[in-house]
């Protein structure tokens, strides 16, 4: 597959991740708190299951990881919003299966796909830790979201998450400058920008 392509896939995912946070910004601003849409988690599940498709493509284990581990938690926030029934079945399944079965295609390939995975000579072992501590820390945003949705019975986006949210951009961003990913780089420079803001709302109206 070219090039343009692989970028095309991922700089629509970028736009969609942007624009679940430029949502989920106007929305609080008007209501005047943190608030989450339900567009939001749609926008996220679509921009997550193109940006998983795109880290295949470029052979970016650090980028599926990251993908994998947040993905279903989307789809849980949907069902805490009793949203995700609404879905045709079809589409719920095609959803639910499609990045399993991409994931189980590409392990069973063998040897050849976790060389590239681990042994891609495009981005040394440094860079690859560098990258999988930032989607971790990244992700570990939406763990935290998801066990405090849980516990509260509602998909909320409390304090921790817009902390973990900043400090995970941040190394993501140092990541894209090293790996020269333009997809990376541009989706979080956004980002950083909405998650001082929220952190600014939430410490303007909930004291």
């Amino acid at each position: 597959m070219s090039n343009w392509i692989i970028y095309a896939i991922g700089f629509i995912a970028q736009i969609l991740f942007s624009s679940r946070l430029v949502v989920q910004w106007v929305t609080s601003e008007k209501q005047r708190k943190v608030s989450t849409p339900t567009l939001f988690w749609i926008l996220s599940l679509i921009a997550s299951f193109l940006l998983f498709l795109y880290g295949y493509l470029r052979n970016d284990f650090a980028i599926m990881l990251g993908q994998s581990l947040t993905y279903f938690i989307y789809i849980r926030n949907l069902q805490l919003q009793n949203e995700w029934q609404k879905f045709p079945k079809l589409m719920r399944w095609f959803l639910f299966l499609t990045p399993t079965f991409i994931i189980i295609y590409y392990f069973n390939n063998n040897r050849i796909d976790v060389e590239l995975l681990f042994k891609n000579e495009a981005i040394p072992i440094w860079l690859l830790v560098l990258g999988i501590v930032s989607q971790v820390v990244f992700t570990l945003r939406f763990v935290y979201q998801w066990l405090y949705s849980e516990k509260q019975g509602k998909s909320v986006l409390p304090l921790g998450f817009w902390l973990l949210s900043l400090a995970g951009s941040l190394l993501i961003l140092t990541y894209a400058v090293f790996r020269k990913d333009p997809v990376l780089f541009t989706g979080h420079i956004l980002g950083t920008i909405i998650y001082v803001r929220n952190l600014i709302l939430l410490h303007k109206y909930d004291d």
